[in-house]
C-alpha cells in the first residue's frame, strides 16, 4: 500500500485531500483509481489513517478515512546522525538508508578533513529533505526525518549536551566497542552518533568531542567507509534497543 503525508488542514470531515506533487504521483504516475487503498499520515500529529480513494479530480485526490492505523513503526529511541560532510552522492545514500532504518534527524558537519564543500546549501538542503521524504514514504514511516543545515565542529560540541548518549565512531579505537557502550546505556532515549568524512576525524576533533562527553567506539575490526559507518551504527542501535 502506498504512503503519503499531508498537512492538518488537508484533513476534514473524515476526508483527506491530496494535492500538488502527491496528486500527480497518484493520478499520473501510479495511475491509481477510485477504491484503491492508501496510507496517509498527518505530518504534525503523526497519526496514520487507512484510506480509500473516493474521487480523483483535475487537481486533487479525495480519500475517505476508513480507520486509524495503530501500528507503531518508529524506533523507541531518538537517534540523530552527525555526519562529517561527504561527497554529494554519498550523502544522498546515507540519507536514504538511515531514514529506512529509523533515524530521527541527520545533521551534516563541516570537519577538518572534509573533501566536499556545499556550494548552494539552500538548494542542496531542499533536495536532501526531499530524499528523506521519499524514503519515509517507501518504508511507511510516520515521521519524515529532518535533514538540517550544516554546522561546524564547535557548533557540534555545543549540541552534545542535548543527548543522553553520544557515540563517536572512530577507526583508531581498539578497545571499546559500540556493543559495550550500548549495553552500559540501556536507558538512553536520545542518542547522537558522530561519523567522520572520507578523510576521517582529526586527533584534535576526537579530543574536543571526547571532552564534551562523547564515547569513542569501534564499529568492528574492519575500516568502514563514511557512507557505511552511520548505517552500521544505526543498525546496531536498532538491534540493541528494539529487536
Amino acid at each position: 500500500m502506498h504512503k503519503f503525508f499531508v498537512e492538518t488542514e488537508q484533513i476534514n470531515n473524515n476526508k483527506i485531500k491530496i494535492v500538488n506533487e502527491d496528486y500527480n504521483h497518484i493520478a499520473n504516475v501510479l495511475r491509481m483509481k477510485n477504491g484503491d487503498s492508501v496510507l496517509i499520515t498527518n505530518k504534525k500529529s503523526q497519526e496514520t489513517f487507512n484510506c480509500k480513494i473516493e474521487k480523483i479530480t483535475a487537481n486533487e485526490v479525495i480519500c475517505n478515512i476508513i480507520n486509524v492505523e495503530n501500528k507503531n513503526v518508529e524506533m523507541n529511541v531518538n537517534v540523530d546522525i552527525f555526519q562529517g560532510l561527504p561527497k554529494a552522492d554519498k550523502m544522498e545514500y546515507i540519507i536514504q538508508k538511515c531514514v529506512e532504518i529509523g533515524v530521527h534527524k541527520i545533521i551534516p558537519v563541516n570537519m577538518k578533513y572534509c573533501i566536499a564543500k556545499i556550494k548552494d546549501e539552500e538548494k542542496k538542503n531542499i533536495r536532501w529533505n526531499k530524499i528523506a521524504e521519499v524514503a519515509a514514504k517507501q518504508c511507511k514511516r510516520n515521521v519524515i526525518p529532518k535533514i538540517e543545515k550544516s554546522i561546524n565542529i564547535n557548533q557540534l560540541c555545543c549540541e552534545l549536551k542535548n543527548y543522553d548518549l553520544v557515540i563517536l565512531a572512530y577507526e583508531n579505537e581498539e578497545n571499546i566497542t559500540i556493543k559495550t557502550v550500548l549495553k552500559e546505556n540501556k536507558n538512553a532515549k536520545n542518542i547522537a552518533v558522530i561519523v567522520g568524512p572520507e578523510g576521517g576525524l582529526s586527533a584534535d576533533e576526537v579530543l574536543m568531542l571526547k571532552d564534551e562527553g562523547a564515547k569513542v567506539v569501534s564499529l568492528g575490526n574492519r575500516i568502514l567507509r563514511t557512507e557505511t559507518a552511520p548505517i552500521a551504527a544505526l543498525s546496531m542501535i536498532l538491534y540493541e534497543y528494539e529487536l
